[in-house]
């Protein structure tokens, strides 16, 4: 008896991710039919149980185009549509089974969806920053690309909002406040056990 696969979804407009989550599979088989047929079977477990799913898409894709990339815990799957539209639903007929569920990771909104993919995207519009390496960005250790900033310094001008620490009195704004001297404290001048003790 075979066993199914939690599969997750997300769509674009001219694509579906499918993941077909099965750690460790072992023979993994995936063919995609023009019609929009996913067929996956994979053997998994200290068992080696039978893993097998038949997904009849909503409509027609294009095979050459897909891509299909077998991982240590998953099958990741980037099905390119025939046609570039949205679908109302992944599957034909009603339904969907308990196995397949959304992929809230890659879910983007119909009205959301850019135009181009963030691989695609055309840099030219940014005012010099066509061509630019991003993986001088990676990381943020030490945030080593901040340098030349140094202190920030004092806050010049503020020097009429000091601090108050006695809440209950209220200064008026522009006044300056008159700061008294508290006393010493009284250990200073006394040497207490703890500070002679050796």
């Amino acid at each position: 008896m075979s066993h199914h696969p939690e599969v997750k979804w997300a769509e674009r407009e001219d694509k579906v991710y499918l993941t077909v989550l099965l750690p460790d599979a072992k023979d993994a088989n995936v063919k995609l039919d023009p019609e929009g047929v996913f067929d996956f079977s994979a053997k998994a477990g200290p068992e080696n149980q039978l893993y097998e799913l038949k997904l009849e898409l909503n409509d027609k894709v294009n095979v050459e185009e897909s891509k299909i990339n077998i991982g240590l815990r998953s099958i990741f799957c980037i099905v390119e549509k025939a046609e570039p539209k949205w679908w109302s639903k992944l599957l034909r007929g009603g339904k969907p089974p308990h196995y397949v569920k959304v992929d809230w990771d890659k879910w983007v909104d119909e009205d959301e969806d850019p135009a181009t993919g963030p691989g695609d995207m055309d840099m030219g519009g940014m005012g010099g920053m066509g061509g630019m390496d991003f993986s001088n960005f990676g990381g943020m250790g030490g945030m080593g690309g901040m340098g030349g900033m140094g202190g920030l310094g004092g806050m010049g001008g503020m020097d009429e909002f000091e601090d108050s620490d006695d809440e209950g009195q209220e200064v008026k704004s522009g006044e300056k406040k008159e700061e008294s001297q508290a006393p010493a404290p009284a250990t200073e001048g006394k040497k207490t056990e703890e500070q002679t003790t050796v």
